[in-house]
């Protein structure tokens, strides 16, 4: 039996001590034809879109198995890739799936979704070159896993690892806490970052760093044509050893209104010549925000500890689990945790009102982070000794991939030495 291009071994990537967790990588923009027996494996190949590697691909579902797969690509062109559900005794198999080669143009794929665990029959068909056999009851997961497998590990080098900030309320403070914790995995970790400061009109990457570079993210985003790492290396400003900007320009003389796409190409970009990226979001809500939460890595929530941030937060983590339902869940980090005379929710308590996990508790300082953002320096620079740096570098491993820190009582005390020594001075 002949059938198809012959699987390709992927490149292995050995991943150096010391590196961060690599990134989804993107599928491309491919086109899938599913031909399914079960009403119940229809609804699981339509559930792996949702998966957000998925983004770009188009995909159809049709009934009728191997002989409805062979009857349709006798009078229609083949696509990208074509996955069949087969209920065939084991022997009868090959000769199904010579009828289909018959009809296929060479470059197309095949993924096998089949009811029989033989070892045998999963060699012989990898032989003949179908690209993955899946023995069913399976996860949408695995599907897309071995779908990535066929069109985005081609080639492809590991891409970095996307960590979006977002604040739950205006002023949390979500955008100190992202350059803070950028900054210190570029420190702890000595891996490059570069931080996409995407809030264009009041942005304020530019000052933490004490950066006044004259081109940033507005550039890459306005670019008339296809940005390259060659203009975007130029378009970025180096903020110190290990660190890097695509500012804000901060400025009002037009107003900025993006598609929902108008950030992936510069995001993907990023992606494929940065370990981390952390993309800095506005307190806002429209379709590419929404895009943005959609398709990174990692999501932190920045709240401070009251009822509208509470709200706030719940609204955002309940839509981020429904648009990314096999994805991570979205991260909490509470910040100004214990200003003067303020009532405030309990920080675990907060957490499990949102059904979030509780990364990090950051106290209320004033004058150290006041110091910092009119130095335009970050809080390890002024403060290197500052307990709060920890939390920051205890943020930076867990959404790096290293290390899966927890709120303990440990680290309840040492909030609670901070916000004491705050009430003595």
């Amino acid at each position: 039996m002949s059938f198809l291009t012959p699987n390709k071994d992927a490149k292995a990537v050995e991943e150096p001590a010391g590196e961060v967790a690599t990134g989804a990588r993107l599928l491309p923009r491919i086109t899938i034809q599913a031909f399914c027996e079960h009403t119940q494996t229809a609804e699981l190949v339509e559930s792996a879109v949702h998966d957000r590697r998925m983004s770009k691909v188009a995909l159809t579902t049709h009934n009728g198995g191997l002989e409805g797969a062979v009857e349709s690509y006798k009078s229609n062109p083949t696509p990208n890739l074509i996955i069949v559900e087969t209920t065939l005794p084991t022997e009868e198999i090959p000769a199904s799936l010579d009828r289909l080669a018959e009809v296929c143009d060479a470059s197309t794929r095949l993924i096998v979704l089949g009811h029989v665990n033989d070892v045998l029959l999963y060699r012989e068909l990898i032989r003949s070159g179908v690209s993955e056999y899946l023995v069913l009851p399976t996860s949408a997961q695995s599907i897309v896993n071995a779908i990535s497998e066929l069109f985005a590990a081609e080639g492809a080098a590991p891409i970095g690892r996307t960590i979006a900030f977002v604040g739950a309320k205006g002023g949390a403070g979500s955008s100190t806490v992202a350059h803070n914790v950028g900054w210190a995995i570029s420190q702890h970790l000595r891996q490059d970052v570069l931080i996409l400061d995407m809030d264009l009109a009041f942005g304020t990457a530019g000052l933490n760093f004490n950066q006044d570079p004259p081109h940033g993210i507005a550039d890459a985003i306005g670019a008339p044509g296809k940005v390259d790492p060659t203009m975007l290396d130029r378009l970025m400003s180096k903020a110190a050893n290990h660190i890097n900007l695509l500012t804000a320009p901060a400025m009002l003389d037009k107003t900025f209104d993006f598609g929902e796409r108008d950030f992936e190409q510069v995001t993907e970009l990023a992606q494929k010549t940065t370990p981390v990226v952390v993309l800095d979001l506005p307190h806002t809500w429209t379709a590419w925000v929404r895009h943005t939460l959609a398709t990174v890595d990692e999501i932190v929530i920045v709240a401070e500890p009251d009822l509208a941030n509470l709200r706030n937060a719940k609204n955002l983590a309940d839509t981020v689990k429904a648009l990314r339902p096999t994805e991570s869940e979205p991260l909490l980090v509470v910040n100004k945790l214990g200003v003067p005379k303020r009532p405030e929710i309990a920080p675990q308590e907060f957490a499990n009102s949102i059904e979030c996990r509780l990364l990090g508790q950051i106290p209320f300082d004033a004058a150290t982070f006041g110091t910092a953002a009119n130095n335009g320096q970050m809080l390890a620079e002024v403060a290197g000794n500052n307990r709060i740096n920890d939390i920051f570098r205890s943020v930076g491993m867990h959404v790096t991939g290293r290390s899966a820190p927890e709120v303990t009582s440990k680290g309840s005390s040492i909030i609670q030495s901070l916000l004491k020594r705050k009430k003595a001075s």
